[in-house]
C-alpha cells in the first residue's frame, strides 16, 4: 500500500527478510502504519506470515500497531508456530474461525452419443446452437397402404425425438416431408385411372379375353427378363391366378352358359387379372392422361391414410410437414442455383448434378454416407425411378453416376413451369430444397431408413452442399434399422406384406413400440411371433407390478402414517432403484439404448416383486411411498418413451385413451366396497358351512367381473386385491386357464383310463391257471409236461437247460399270480 503522501512502505517478503527481529517489528510497524485497518478487516495469510516470525510482541511503546495486531493474531490461532511448521489460521480457545472447504471431486457426468453414419461410431452429440435441435426426417411416398417397414423407421424416430425432448431436455424442431410427386405415384395413378375408364365400359366376357391374352404376352417378356428372385416369384403367382381365373370363363363362354355365371366368371377374373390389365392399359394409354388432378388424387388419398396410421400407433406429428408439390418453386430455385454454382448442367429439357466435377471440388466430397457403393448402377437407376431409366433418358447424362434434380416431363406426366420447359422434380432435390428453405444451410439430425443411405442420402448431401457451398450440410445422420418378418424380406411376392392396419388388428400399438423399444432402433427388428410374445409378456409384467402398487396406494392411512421407518430392505431396494436409474440414464446416453433400459426397468421391477413377497410373507405392508416413487419414475419413463399417454399419472392406463383416470377414480370405491362385502360373506360361508354361497362368490371372481374388467386376486390371511384390467386381457386368461383346466381333467381321465386298463389286463392275466399259460403259444412250443411246462421247441428240438429254466420261472410267477387271484374273492378286493 502507500501512505498519503505517496510514500511506498515495504513488502511482506522484504519484511520476512530481515534477520533482526527488532529491526522486522520496526519494518512491519512502519508497513503497518500506512494501510487502513478498519474494523471488520478480514487477515490474510501475508499477515499471519509476518506476525508469527515474531516470538514476542515488541517492547517499544513506539511500536503499538505490531503490539497490537501480535496480540489479537495470538488470540486467534494460539502462541507463534516453531521453525519450519506452515502457519495456517485454526480454531483456538479464543474466536473461532471457519475451517478450510473443499468441494467434492465428483464424477464425470454422462454425455449423450449417437450413432452417426457419417462416421459409423457413436459420437458425442453436440448441436450447433446450445439446446436447439433442427431434425429432419424423409417420410414416406405416399401411393399405396403404409406397412411394417414404415412403422420401424416412425417409431423408432418418434422414441428418438420423445428422449432427446422429454429425457435430455433438448428443444427440437422436426421437420418431416411428404412425397406427393414421384415416379411410383405417377404410375400408380395413371393405372388406377385407366382401370376405372376400362370397369366403366364393362367389357363383355369375349373382349375381356382378348385383353387379358394381349396383356399376358408382354407381362410375360417381363417376367422372362426379371432376375430378382422375390419380383420373379410374385409375377409368377400373378400369371398363375390369372391363367386359373380365366379357364373357367373360357368354359362358360364356350358352354354357353347363363348371363349370371359368366358375370360370376367375368368379375374374378377381372380381380385377379388387375395388375395385369392396369399394366398393359398404362403401357398403351399412359401417354393420352393429361389431367394433373389425377396425380394428386392417389397421393392425398393415401397421405390422409398415412397419418391416421401414425396417430394409431401414437407417433407424435411433426413440427411442420412438407409437401413436394407445394414446394415446386423453391426447389425450381434450390436447381437453379446449382446449376449457377457449376454443379448441374441441362441437357435436353432435364437437369442433371454432375458427380464428377462435385467430387474433383477440394471443399466437397461424393459418397460420404457410403463411398463403396458409388457408381453402382441398379442402385442409382432405383433412385431415378422406374419412367427416368428409358435409353434416351440415361443417354442425356454426361456420367452414368449423375442424376436427375429436374426432369422433363413426358406425356402423361405432371408438370410445371421452369427455366428449362415444363418438368417436374427429381426424388432426391425434393429434401434438399424443402431442408434448406425451413432449416437453412446445416441442420444437427437428419434421419431416414438403412436402405436409404445410398443413392438418396448421398445425393442429398452433394445437392446440398454444391447448393450451400460446405460441407456440413447434416451434422448427425441416423438411420434406423431394417425389418424382417419371421427372418425373411417384407415382399408381397412372400406373402408376407403387413400393412400398419393389419398389425394393429393383433396388436395394440403399446405392444408394437415395446417390440421396438426392447431392440436397438439402428439394428435389424424382426417381426414375428416370438418378438410379439416378449412384448406382450413384458406388458403383462410391468401392468401386474403397477396394479400391485395402486392396491398398495388404495389402502386406507392417515396423513402421517404415509411416512413409515425404513429398515434394511427399504434401504436395500431404495439403494438398487437409484443404482437402476444411473444405469438406466448410462443407457440412454449410449445411442439411446432402449434394449438396455428395458432390462434395467425389469430387473427393477423384479427387486419390487421379491421385497412385496417377502412383506406379504412377513404379513407386513410394504413401504407405499418408496414403491410410488419407482412406479412413477417407471410410468415416467414409459412416458418418454411414447408406450404410456398422458392422462395416466401411474401405470398403464385402463379403459381406452381419455377415459383412464375418470374410471378408475370413480369405480374403484364402489369395487372397494364389493370386495369387502364379499370377504365378509365368505368368511360367514365358511364358518357356517355354506358351500352355494362360497360357489356364487367364487363364480363372482370367475365369470363375472372379468366381462366387466375387474380382476378380484384371494389371498389367504391377507384382503382381496382388486384390480382394473383390459377386459380382452381378462377374458384370454380365463379362457387359457379353462383351457389349462381342462388339459388337466383330460391327463387326469386319461391316467385313471390306463391304470384301469393295466388293472384288467393284470387281473385277466391272473385268471390264466400256470398250466395252461404256454398251452396256447404253439407258435413257440410242441410238447408239454403233465403240469403244462414246455419241453420242446416248435420244431420239435428240446429246449436248452436254460431255455427250460427260464419257462419255469415264467411258470412259478404265474402260479403265484393265479394263487393271488383265487384269494381276492375272499378277501373282498374284487367284487
Amino acid at each position: 500500500g502507500a501512505d498519503g503522501e505517496g510514500k511506498k512502505s515495504p513488502d511482506y517478503r522484504s519484511i520476512l527478510s530481515i534477520s533482526d527481529e527488532a529491526a522486522r517489528a520496526q519494518a512491519l510497524n512502519e508497513h503497518l502504519s500506512t494501510r487502513s485497518y478498519v474494523q471488520g478487516y478480514s487477515l490474510s495469510q501475508a499477515d499471519v506470515d509476518a506476525f508469527r516470525q515474531l516470538s514476542t510482541p515488541p517492547a517499544d511503546p513506539q511500536l503499538f500497531h505490531v503490539a497490537r495486531w501480535f496480540r489479537h493474531i495470538e488470540a486467534l490461532l494460539g502462541s507463534p508456530c516453531g521453525k519450519g511448521q506452515p502457519c495456517r489460521l485454526q480454531a483456538s480457545k479464543g474466536r473461532r474461525v471457519q475451517p478450510q472447504w473443499s468441494p467434492p471431486a465428483g464424477t464425470q457426468p454422462c454425455r449423450l452419443h449417437l450413432y452417426n453414419s457419417l462416421t459409423r461410431n457413436k459420437e458425442v452429440f453436440i448441436p450447433q446452437d446450445g439446446k436447439k435441435v433442427t431434425w429432419y426426417c424423409c417420410g414416406p411416398t405416399v401411393y399405396d397402404a403404409s406397412h411394417m417397414g414404415h412403422a420401424r423407421s416412425y417409431i423408432s424416430f418418434d422414441i428418438l425425438r420423445r428422449v432427446l425432448k422429454d429425457y435430455f431436455k433438448f428443444d427440437v424442431f422436426y421437420c418431416m416431408n411428404i412425397t406427393d410427386i414421384d415416379d411410383k405415384i405417377i404410375k400408380r395413378a395413371r393405372q388406377n385411372h385407366l382401370f376405372e375408364q376400362y370397369l366403366e365400359k364393362r367389357p363383355e366376357a369375349a373382349q375381356l379375353l382378348e385383353d387379358v391374352q394381349a396383356a399376358l404376352k408382354p407381362f410375360s417378356v417381363k417376367l422372362n427378363e426379371t432376375t430378382d428372385p422375390d419380383k420373379k416369384q410374385m409375377l409368377e403367382r400373378i400369371q398363375h391366378e390369372v391363367q386359373l381365373a380365366t379357364e373357367p370363363l373360357e368354359k362358360a363362354v364356350q358352354s354357353r352358359l347363363t348371363g349370371e355365371e359368366v358375370s360370376s366368371c367375368v368379375e374374378v377374373l377381372l380381380e385377379e387379372a388387375k395388375d395385369l390389365l392396369s399394366d398393359w392399359l398404362d403401357s398403351t394409354l399412359g401417354s393420352d392422361v393429361t389431367d394433373n388432378s389425377i396425380f394428386s388424387k392417389l397421393p392425398k388419398f393415401w397421405e390422409g391414410e398415412f397419418h391416421r396410421d401414425m396417430e394409431a400407433l401414437n407417433v407424435l406429428p411433426p413440427d411442420v410437414l412438407t409437401r413436394v408439390s407445394e414446394y415446386v418453386p423453391e426447389i425450381v430455385n434450390f436447381v437453379q442455383k446449382i446449376v449457377d454454382n457449376g454443379y448441374g448442367y441441362v441437357s435436353n429439357g432435364s437437369v442433371y448434378f454432375d458427380t464428377a466435377k462435385f467430387a474433383s471440388s477440394e471443399k466437397h466430397s461424393y459418397g460420404k454416407l457410403v463411398p463403396e457403393a458409388v457408381g453402382d448402377q441398379k442402385a442409382l437407376q432405383e433412385g431415378e425411378g422406374d419412367l427416368s431409366i428409358s435409353a434416351d433418358r440415361l443417354s442425356e447424362k454426361r456420367s452414368p453416376n449423375d442424376f436427375a434434380l429436374w426432369k422433363a416431363s413426358k406425356p402423361g406426366e405432371p408438370s410445371w413451369p421452369c427455366p428449362w420447359g415444363k418438368g417436374r422434380p427429381g426424388w432426391h432435390i425434393e429434401c434438399s430444397a424443402m431442408a434448406g428453405t425451413l432449416l437453412g444451410a446445416s441442420m444437427d439430425i437428419h434421419g431416414g431408413g438403412f436402405d436409404l443411405r445410398f443413392p438418396h442420402h448421398d445425393n442429398e448431401l452433394a445437392q446440398s452442399e454444391a447448393y450451400f457451398e460446405n460441407d456440413c450440410w447434416v451434422r448427425y445422420f441416423l438411420h434406423t434399422g431394417h425389418l424382417t418378418i419371421a427372418g425373411c424380406k417384407m415382399s408381397k411376392s412372400l406373402k408376407n406384406f403387413i400393412t400398419i392396419k393389419d398389425a394393429l388388428k393383433k396388436h395394440s400399438a403399446r405392444q408394437l413400440r415395446l417390440a421396438f423399444l426392447m431392440h436397438s432402433w439402428k439394428d435389424t427388428l424382426d417381426y414375428s411371433s416370438n418378438t410379439m410374445e416378449s412384448a406382450l409378456q413384458y406388458e403383462k409384467f410391468l401392468n401386474e407390478f403397477f396394479l400391485n402398487v395402486k392396491d398398495i396406494l388404495r389402502a386406507p392411512v392417515d396423513i402421517t402414517g404415509q411416512f413409515e421407518k425404513w429398515g434394511e430392505e427399504e434401504a436395500e431396494l431404495n439403494k438398487n432403484f437409484y443404482d437402476k436409474k444411473t444405469a438406466i440414464h448410462e443407457a440412454l446416453c449410449d445411442n439411446v439404448d432402449t434394449r438396455t433400459v428395458m432390462e434395467e426397468m425389469r430387473a427393477l421391477v423384479s427387486q419390487c416383486n421379491l421385497y412385496m413377497a417377502a412383506r406379504k410373507a412377513m404379513r407386513k405392508r410394504p413401504n407405499r411411498a418408496l414403491l410410488e416413487n419407482i412406479a412413477l419414475y417407471l410410468t415416467h419413463m414409459l412416458k418418454i418413451f411414447g408406450a404410456i399417454e398422458e392422462e395416466s399419472s401411474l401405470g398403464f392406463p385402463v379403459g381406452g385413451s381419455g377415459t383412464s383416470l375418470n374410471l378408475e377414480s370413480t369405480v374403484m370405491p364402489y369395487l372397494q366396497v364389493l370386495s369387502e362385502f364379499r370377504e365378509g360373506v365368505r368368511k360367514i360361508a365358511r364358518e357356517q358351512k355354506v358351500p352355494e354361497v362360497l360357489q356364487l362368490s367364487d363364480a363372482l371372481r370367475d365369470d363375472i367381473l372379468p366381462e366387466l374388467g375387474v380382476r378380484f386376486e384371494d389371498h389367504e390371511g391377507l384382503p382381496t386385491v382388486v384390480k382394473l384390467v383390459d377386459r380382452n386381457t381378462l377374458l384370454k386368461e380365463r379362457e387359457e386357464k379353462r383351457q389349462v383346466e381342462e388339459e388337466k381333467r383330460k391327463k387326469k381321465e386319461e391316467a385313471a383310463r390306463r391304470k384301469q386298463e393295466q388293472e384288467a389286463a393284470k387281473l385277466a392275466k391272473m385268471k390264466i391257471p400256470p398250466s395252461e399259460m404256454f398251452l396256447s403259444e404253439t407258435d413257440k412250443y410242441s410238447k408239454f409236461d403233465e403240469n403244462g411246462l414246455p419241453t420242446h421247441d416248435a420244431e420239435g428240438k428240446e429246449l436248452s437247460k436254460g431255455q427250460a429254466k427260464k419257462v419255469k420261472k415264467l411258470f412259478e410267477a404265474q402260479e403265484k399270480l393265479y394263487k393271488e387271484y383265487l384269494q381276492m374273492p375272499q378277501n373282498g378286493s374284487f367284487q
